[in-house]
């Protein structure tokens, strides 16, 4: 059978990514505790593609795909990016894998055990001087209390669902599970998946004690992560659903830790 993708392109353009996106595959990862969890991603794989070539060949994505699916990690995500090149015959690769992540955690004082969520994935990158970057992304869930409205409030203080997300660039090995706490300490509270009575006064006393703006919550973030020397770059963005607003505050900052910008509103 004739292969088009295989004919010459006469445009002269050359296309930067060019792949699959959105597919839904099941993956396993690793877990610090448990060694490795099953659960199923959202995949997007490109490669470039030359002026002269008319199609990649979508099939080979899902191929590779399938292969590596027993184990998706940061160890094994250069040696993906280097097969992708190999078997489409590229210069560069891109892949974005992310997933529902899930740690088992214990409510504060009735120790009631419970699957929390989260959405975690790897991005990687790899050129033609055969280097890959990977990235770790993170996306947690935390409670923040207002400051300004247990201030001038006669009683009481509104508290709202907070998301947010880090990613990050490092040096060696890093556990999602790692990146995930220090989200979590940063926030007013950290949140669970089942509280009885006990717990529920228990992180509500917590909260009004410990008072975030969306502000504090992407500085407090971006100061551990600074003082941390296997991160090498970095992006936090944070969320807070209000619960007396009619819209979101948010605050964002992207560090390479030689200098901070911070937008917040």
């Amino acid at each position: 059978m004739k292969d088009i993708q295989k004919t010459k392109d006469t445009r002269n353009i050359a296309i930067d990514r060019v792949g699959i996106k959105g597919i839904k595959y099941p993956i396993t990862v690793l877990d610090r505790t448990h060694k490795t969890q099953q659960t199923t991603a959202t995949i997007n794989m490109f490669v470039d593609l030359p002026q002269e070539a008319r199609g990649t060949h979508m099939s080979r994505f899902i191929e590779m795909l399938h292969v590596f699916r027993k184990q998706v990690t940061l160890k094994s995500f250069s040696s993906i990016l280097e097969e992708m090149k190999q078997q489409l015959h590229a210069q560069s690769a891109h892949i974005e894998v992310r997933f529902p992540y899930f740690i088992e955690k214990r409510a504060p004082v009735s120790g009631s055990a419970g699957l929390m969520d989260y959405n975690c994935g790897f991005i990687g990158t790899s050129l033609g001087n055969g280097e890959s970057d990977v990235l770790v992304e993170v996306t947690v869930p935390v409670t923040s209390l207002c400051p300004c409205s247990k201030e001038i409030s006669n009683y009481g203080a509104h508290n709202q669902r907070s998301e947010v997300s880090v990613i990050v660039r490092f040096k060696r090995f890093i556990w999602m599970e790692d990146v995930i706490s220090l989200v979590e300490e940063a926030g007013s509270c950290e949140l669970y998946s089942i509280l009885k009575r006990s717990d529920e006064k228990a992180v509500t006393e917590k909260s009004y004690d410990n008072p975030k703006f969306v502000e504090d919550l992407v500085r407090d973030i971006a100061v551990q992560l600074e003082n941390d020397d296997n991160i090498t770059w970095f992006s936090i963005s944070a969320e807070n659903f209000e619960s007396i607003h009619n819209h979101s505050a948010f605050a964002y900052i992207c560090s390479d830790k030689s200098e901070i910008k911070l937008t917040g509103f």
